[in-house]
């Protein structure tokens, strides 16, 4: 099975760039969000928790992004410094943007949502100059998400960080992220995304989102495997497709295919399972796991996370997941 090769002696294991915000969780729930009354204040945004799942799993993490300059500011570089996220990427925004929120409702297990508030929101704000080549070059990995290519000059940052990454060997994963409420049409959303993947070593992404990759290149398509074989065929070494409840499936670039297990539960809520998948899966793989096991772990995380209240607070450790999946495995045995 042919792995992905991470540079040796770098001072970071993997660098998230992009969208940090605030997620207000229900503290009432299996409710409508017009009759939740209170609420718990926790670090968000696909990248930033990506970095925290990574950082609880032991690797060493970094954050390249923009925060505001005032209470939230100050909230989110406390808590990545708490959560041993390095902060030495963070900028603090000078102009008066703001923290983007989202209020999370849940009614149901299948039934979550998320009203989100981007307008003039500072993640949206960085800037290349913001983007250091020694910060990209300490690192193994970089992981991108595709909310940071919305706007400029967030666009155009990532993908000055991408060609710096490439410039020095560092390994980037495309978490492909895709929020509707961030763009302008389908078709820009699927022109930026797709240059971004292209670029990429890795790509994570629902069918739903690669649908959306898709959009202009392969309009129409379902087939996993095609999609398989036109991103493998650029730059991309491995691809990753996700389909919830049927698990996960990996294509490597020398044509093998492996399914991912999956390890169904009782959900509370749907958000964060893909942040905690790629999380576990990224780190596994940085630790020297193949593709298979890193799924593994991924899915387990994913399994975790979604019966708690909460996404970054919820990432489980390396030792946590591996309980979980012990204990899962001999619950069904009997």
């Amino acid at each position: 099975m042919d792995t992905i090769r991470f540079q040796a002696d770098r001072k970071l294991d993997v660098i998230a760039i992009g969208r940090i915000g605030i997620d207000l969780n229900p503290n009432e729930y299996n409710r409508p969000l017009e009759e939740t009354l209170t609420f718990t204040k926790t670090v968000g945004g696909s990248p930033a928790n990506i970095a925290v799942a990574t950082s609880r799993y032991g690797i060493r993490t970094g954050f390249i992004g923009r925060i505001a300059d005032d209470a939230f500011g100050r909230y989110i570089l406390d808590y990545f410094k708490l959560k041993n996220i390095d902060t030495e990427g963070l900028v603090v925004d000078k102009e008066g943007h703001k923290t983007g929120l989202a209020f999370v409702e849940i009614k149901g297990p299948n039934d979550s949502d998320i009203i989100m508030y981007r307008e003039g929101a500072v993640d949206l704000e960085l800037t290349m100059d913001d983007v250091q080549e020694e910060y990209i070059k300490c690192a193994k990995a970089l992981v991108v998400s595709g909310t940071a290519l919305a706007k400029n000059p967030s666009r155009e940052a990532v993908f000055y960080a991408l060609k710096l990454a490439k410039k020095h060997n560092t390994v980037t994963f495309f978490d492909v992220d895709y929020r509707p409420y961030t763009w302008q049409s389908m078709k820009e959303t699927s022109l930026y995304c797709s240059m971004a993947a292209s670029l990429c070593d890795v790509i994570i992404g629902t069918r739903e989102e690669f649908d959306v990759l898709e959009g202009v290149d392969l309009p129409d398509n379902q087939d996993d495997e095609l999609t398989a074989e036109y991103w493998l065929s650029q730059s991309p070494q491995l691809v990753i497709v996700k389909r919830g409840r049927e698990g996960s499936v990996a294509y490597l670039e020398n044509g093998e295919k492996y399914v991912g297990e999956v390890f169904p539960v009782d959900a509370l809520k749907t958000q964060g399972a893909g942040d905690s998948f790629a999380g576990g899966v990224i780190s596994a793989m940085i630790k020297g796991r193949d593709v298979v096991e890193a799924m593994r772990y991924g899915a387990g995380a994913a399994a975790i996370v979604v019966q708690k209240n909460s996404c970054s607070e919820a990432m489980p450790t390396e030792e946590e997941i591996q309980q979980f999946i012990e204990n899962y495995k001999k619950a069904r045995r009997g």
